[in-house]
């Protein structure tokens, strides 16, 4: 009997540890909470309180880090990149709908898409100091960094706007019209040219990252929303919320070279370590969907909480509960 109870707490506390290792956090933005899911599993571990409306995360420059924004509590949530544990709460950051740190990990920038501003932060390391907050209005929304760590692009959903802030003096450099309700914005690694997500409409913008100058329309999906990288530089996927599918879009040859069907509103976005999943939330589903990038179909969705956001993959090496078990 006392061999049998050994083994079997062996076999918990092990699950327990790969377990880890196996996490996906995706934020519920209608639920304050966030699910852990297990990839190798493909289901849901836990449903754990967090604060109220988290939307979207990001991982601080030493990759240590995940910040979880809750937008209403005004606060962020740091979890552990490898295992998923809370690690401390940071108070004081208002209305951090989106969020992200320059490539140089200098500036910490947040979109206010309830109070209407884009606050931009110095960040040492460990500190968030404010530095300027501006008013924008238009609803701010996605933002993105230029390579050089000179600019952030803030989309701006009501005023069908793009404004560019230059980060050494927070000042706004330019601020155009895109089209209806921009959202996901991304520079590509040249930094010639930022590509812009029109939700309400069924395309991507580039614009001339220097002046705002629009130089190209590709036609997507309805309801094109938002960018993630596939890892090469040059392929860059995007969630076609109104659409429901995804699409693979080749950033040299400017076209959509795929598609993959991903129904309820595809959203977020992450892409497992090895590089062989990309992980979508479905925000009208209460479901994440798992794409196989060989084939670009859909191999699973599990359920989660309401209207599932932001996604962050563990950033550890999957493997099989059970062999990891019986090690």
């Amino acid at each position: 009997m006392k061999s049998a109870f050994i083994a079997a707490l062996a076999f918990v506390l092990g699950a327990s540890t790969v377990a880890r290792a196996d996490q996906v956090i995706v934020l519920n933005s209608e639920e304050a909470s966030y699910s852990v899911l297990s990839r190798g599993q493909r289901m849901e571990l836990q449903r754990l309180p967090l604060g109220r409306e988290p939307h979207h995360l990001t991982p601080t420059p030493d990759g240590k880090e995940v910040l979880i924004a809750s937008t209403v509590t005004n606060e962020l949530v740091a979890l552990d990149t490898r295992t998923g544990e809370r690690k401390r709460t940071i108070p004081g950051i208002v209305d951090a709908y989106q969020l992200g740190f320059s490539p140089d990990g200098k500036w910490f920038v947040t979109a206010a898409y309830r109070l209407d501003h884009v606050d931009i932060y110095r960040y040492d390391g460990t500190t968030f100091t404010l530095a300027n907050r501006t008013f924008t209005g238009g609803m701010p929304s996605h933002l993105a960094f230029d390579n050089a760590s000179t600019t952030v692009f803030v989309s701006l959903q009501q005023s069908k706007r793009v404004v560019a802030f230059d980060l050494a003096t927070q000042l706004v450099k330019w601020n155009v019209e895109v089209g209806k309700t921009p959202a996901g914005v991304t520079v590509l690694p040249d930094d010639k040219r930022l590509l812009v997500a029109l939700t309400g409409e069924d395309a991507v913008v580039t614009l001339d990252p220097a002046t705002g100058a629009m130089t190209g329309r590709l036609q997507t999906g309805r309801g094109a929303h938002n960018f993630w990288p596939r890892g090469d530089g040059r392929h860059w996927f995007l969630s076609n919320r109104i659409e429901g599918t995804v699409s693979l879009i080749d950033t040299q040859e400017m076209k959509v070279v795929g598609s993959v069907r991903v129904p309820g509103g595809p959203d977020c976005m992450d892409i497992t370590p090895d590089g062989k999943e990309l992980w979508v939330t479905q925000r009208f589903l209460r479901r994440i969907a798992i794409v196989d990038l060989a084939t670009l179909k859909v191999t699973g969705s599990i359920p989660v909480g309401k209207s599932p956001h932001g996604v962050f993959i563990l950033k550890a090496p999957a493997a099989p509960l059970r062999a990891a078990a019986n090690d």
